[in-house]
């Protein structure tokens, strides 16, 4: 049926992964009463009961469990989620008929509930390295499936929470304490989308602060959650909420993530979950900093004892897709904008080494947004322009890194997701996009070789992945041919351990060695950054400069949130659609949202 729709359809079907290694993986909803939370419960997640996250992972060469549905269940709900989402205007209107036959069928090419691989023997402390990656507008656990089990697939848990402040398409909620009921459905709380207009406002980044206060919570609690899982905590086991995954399913990852000495953590979002992930970082860390514990009303204060207070150093490796900079620019998250990611907070910290951040071409051309983002990934986000001198250190001489900052030309926003597979002529003829499948395949090269540089073991690079462009003869960290290039690579033929031309640094076609891949350069950037609120609500920059800044964010809404109908209607039929979904409760999500 899927390959017969996948003829009949414009949009093909997910690709395999490309690392050595088959992915497994489970679905899970742990409730937050048998959690240590490192935070007080923000204003609106008083009745999210639960924390919800997928895990992708290596499994077993033997592994031949069922493939999951990308679509969660209940699928008719979604598909009604999605298609509000998408929107219903002339251009997009063909997709609403399709849009349910198609992913209907759609599957992700992982294996449920399967065994994991353990790491090789030389894999430090025997753990795989462990990503959390938080979704953007409109996303949801499954819509990074793509990147997420392509990293699987060469080593790496990769861990994708579904967020429940409005931002995804669609969230369910379970109640714990009906769990027990025969018709468990009738339990579940909907959180629809909440579509949030694009304006510089006062109540338009209010209303982002209080989503980052959730998002940044359920990060808090998520952690605990996985740790117990990690020491084989029976009671957190036990207490998965989601009956398609067996309680075996969970135990076996015991002992096996790599998680528990500081800076382990690999940090990583698209837009909206790009931003949620600085934010959570710059909180934690500078949780003591006296511009912070003074902040009225912060984002989020973990105790000094909590475990993610003490994950967090400037060591953090760090992930950042097509960044969304508004959510950082409120008056009221104005000092956690001034100061620089941890990755620059201390004499030894790693610098930009330690920061990857990929744009989509439209972010990049995005010229007031671009500049903002430079400021934000300096060593001195508080200067307005970002100088070369910002990355030495005063007090030894010494030039820190800057950050492996790149964009993938005649790409578009939703091309870093799942979304661009899936609805390629969506972006092709709305956005201009070329290739989906080539952005994902260079986000991919960009991250194993990231990771590399950070020293986390993964898998090589597969030969097929380097279509685009590379260098065949591997590198030492001097410039000069590695010893082993010649016997380990072998022609190519199964790939190479050191994609060092991914991260060539030449911003111009000329000489580049990737085809469609070029370096930012943030060096001299920043007098043209957005305008914060604090700038807006104190009249410090020109009304032109605030025209501006307004005009591109509404530009750019149409490439995050893809509907070309207006935002009235699309709440009013997300309501309609809420109020269809027979035993949710609904008084609790209209309230919520």
């Amino acid at each position: 049926m899927a390959s017969l729709l996948s003829r009949l359809s414009p949009v093909p079907a997910f690709p395999e992964y490309t690392g050595p290694h088959k992915v497994g993986t489970v679905d899970v909803e742990i409730p937050v009463s048998g959690l240590d939370a490192p935070s007080s419960t923000p204003d609106g997640a008083w009745d999210i009961h639960t924390v919800q996250f997928r895990i992708f992972y290596p499994a077993v060469p033997d592994s031949h469990g069922k493939r999951i549905m990308w679509l969660p269940a209940p699928q008719r709900h979604h598909i009604s989620a999605y298609t509000q989402f998408l929107g219903a205007g002339n251009i997009l209107a063909s997709v609403l008929s399709f849009l349910p036959r198609h992913l209907h069928y759609t599957s992700i090419p992982v294996h449920k509930n399967a065994t994991i691989l353990h790491p090789a023997p030389e894999t430090p402390q025997s753990r795989w390295p462990t990503v959390i990656f938080s979704h953007g507008l409109g996303g949801n656990r499954n819509a990074y499936s793509h990147l997420a089990g392509s990293l699987a697939s060469h080593g790496v848990v990769v861990i994708c929470p579904e967020h429940r402040d409005g931002s995804a398409a669609l969230s369910l909620i379970r109640d714990p304490k009906n769990q027990d009921r025969f018709f468990t459905r009738s339990t579940r709380q909907m959180v629809p989308y909440v579509r949030i207009p694009h304006s510089q406002t006062t109540e338009t980044w209010e209303a982002r602060d209080k989503q980052l206060r959730v998002r940044l919570w359920e990060l808090g609690l998520g952690f605990e959650a996985i740790l117990g899982l990690d020491r084989g905590d029976e009671a957190i086991i036990r207490s998965n909420m989601n009956n398609s995954t067996p309680t075996t399913a969970l135990s076996q990852l015991t002992g096996i993530l790599d998680i528990h000495e500081p800076g382990r953590i690999i940090f990583a979002g698209h837009s909206f979950g790009a931003a949620t992930m600085v934010q959570l970082l710059k909180s934690t860390y500078y949780a003591s900093h006296a511009s912070i514990s003074s902040m009225a009303h912060p984002l989020f204060t973990p105790h000094p004892s909590s475990a993610i207070a003490k994950q967090i150093a400037p060591s953090s490796p760090l992930i950042l897709l097509d960044m969304w900079c508004f959510p950082l620019i409120s008056a009221a998250t104005a000092p956690l904008y001034k100061l620089p990611l941890p990755c620059y907070a201390s004499p030894s910290a790693p610098g930009g080494s330690a920061l990857l951040a990929v744009e989509s071409e439209g972010f990049y051309k995005w010229t007031d947004h671009l500049h903002t983002k430079a400021r934000i990934l300096s060593p001195d986000p508080s200067h307005p322009v970002v100088t070369a001198d910002a990355f030495v250190r005063p007090e030894t001489g010494l030039e820190l890194a800057k950050p492996y900052f790149f964009y993938v030309q005649h790409s578009a926003h939703l091309n870093q997701s799942d979304f661009g597979i899936l609805f390629p002529w969506l972006t092709k003829r709305v956005f201009g996009a070329e290739q989906p499948e080539r952005c994902l395949r260079l986000n991919l090269r960009a991250q194993l070789q990231f990771l590399r540089g950070n020293e986390f073991p993964v898998a090589r690079t597969w030969a097929g992945d380097l279509v685009d462009g590379f260098e065949e003869v591997e590198k030492d960290g001097d410039g000069s041919e590695s010893e082993e290039s010649e016997d380990e690579n072998k022609g190519l033929r199964d790939g190479l351990s050191d994609d060092w031309a991914i991260f060539n640094r030449i911003a111009s076609d000329d000489g580049a060695l990737v085809e469609a891949w070029r370096w930012i350069d943030i060096v001299g950037l920043g007098d043209k950054a957005s305008p914060s609120e604090l700038e807006v609500l104190t009249g410090t920059r020109e009304k032109k400069e605030e025209a501006q800044a307004e005009e591109g964010e509404r530009t750019m809404e149409r490439e995050m949130e893809p509907s070309l109908a207006g935002a009235a209607p699309l709440a009013e039929g997300a309501k309609k659609a809420v109020h269809a979904v027979g035993g949710m409760n609904m008084d609790t999500a209209t309230k919520r949202s």
